[in-house]
């Protein structure tokens, strides 16, 4: 049992309870995404920062209620699956902790691919038919669009102008806040376009 897990049953939670694992890794997701947000958000992200926070979002977007009838009951050994993803998921928030003390921001965001992995797979253990983007998917479509953006500004010629140099930030700032933005709608776009969701065994989970 680890300490999250005695300090719950010390507060009278029932750890059988088998939904309260789906509120549980929405929970820790939402805190270490924001976590990283914070670190990344006062410069412009990089397209593998853009790409783990999209990914959180799309992973969080339209979390169902633990009495959703979308949300259905496990088997046994599903339930003991779902366990063994969240004692990794806190391996993984253990290292995001570990990373951020040492300042290493990159590390943080691969490791927030690693959490987002967890949850995602436990969404799917609860909520099959609910379509959750990869990681790889949204990766392609964010360095596309960083790719197309750093274009941008290599081509401009000479040495740009007071005016151009205010409207490149005022798109830098626009656009970080579409990338970065708490409401996960563009992540949930994303989503809503696999035809299909991702097999419980697909991911980056070590």
């Amino acid at each position: 049992m680890t300490g999250s897990e005695r300090l719950a049953v010390g507060r009278g939670i029932d750890l059988n309870d088998q939904r309260l694992w789906l509120k549980i890794a929405s929970e820790r997701l939402s805190i270490v995404r924001y976590v990283f947000l914070v670190q990344v958000e006062d410069g412009i992200a990089s397209a593998a920062q853009r790409a783990a926070l999209e990914y959180a979002d799309a992973v969080l977007i339209g979390w169902p209620d633990n009495d959703s009838p979308e949300v259905r009951d496990l088997e046994g050994h599903e339930f003991g699956v779902v366990r063994n993803l969240m004692a990794i998921m806190e391996r993984h928030i253990a290292e995001f902790t570990a990373r951020e003390r040492e300042g290493e921001v990159d590390a943080m965001g691969g490791t927030l691919v690693h959490i987002t992995d967890c949850v995602a797979q436990v969404r799917r253990m609860f909520q099959p038919d609910f379509p959750l983007p990869t990681f790889d998917e949204i990766s392609k479509v964010v360095q596309e669009e960083w790719d197309e953006d750093m274009g941008r500004i290599d081509s401009q010629d000479g040495e740009p102008s007071l005016e151009t140099i205010e409207k490149q930030t005022e798109h830098a700032d626009e656009h970080r806040g579409e990338m970065l933005g708490g409401d996960g709608a563009r992540a949930g776009m994303i989503a809503n376009a696999s035809a299909t969701p991702a097999d419980p065994a697909d991911g980056h989970t070590a």
